[in-house]
């Protein structure tokens, strides 16, 4: 079992991802938050193991909320999902702190699901 926070602009992107997450992840946690200011908030309220970010949001960006997160909750790990598939803003994700970058327009469910495992089970060893 796990929290996580999926933090992106578009609603129906968002509850897409949760039900599929949550039928891939059934005991978890996952909550929604639709910009970076809400997100932070969810996080210190929450504290998800996880969050899954967008770059391009209202208000401050990914990236941003990125280097935040990190230096204020290390332990949660960030994945940035993004439409945004370019090798600057990969380099960006990195040096912000993420644990993960994946394309929206390349990553199906299956691709998001590995993912996640991925990063949480790098939190775990």
């Amino acid at each position: 079992m796990f929290r996580a926070l999926i933090v992106d602009d578009h609603a129906l992107f968002r509850s897409t991802l949760r039900q599929a997450l949550g039928g891939c992840f059934p005991d978890s946690v996952i909550d929604e938050a639709e910009d970076g200011a809400s997100a932070l908030e969810k996080i210190e309220h929450a504290q998800p193991d996880l969050v899954l970010l967008d770059i391009h949001m209202p208000g401050e960006n990914g990236l941003e909320i990125t280097r935040k997160i990190r230096r204020d909750h290390p332990s949660v790990r960030v994945v940035i999902l993004t439409s945004y598939d370019l090798p600057e803003y990969r380099e960006a994700a990195q040096r912000h702190g993420a644990h993960g970058f994946l394309s929206k327009n390349a990553s199906g469910i299956q691709e998001i699901v590995e993912a996640v495992r991925a990063v949480l089970d790098s939190a775990r060893t």
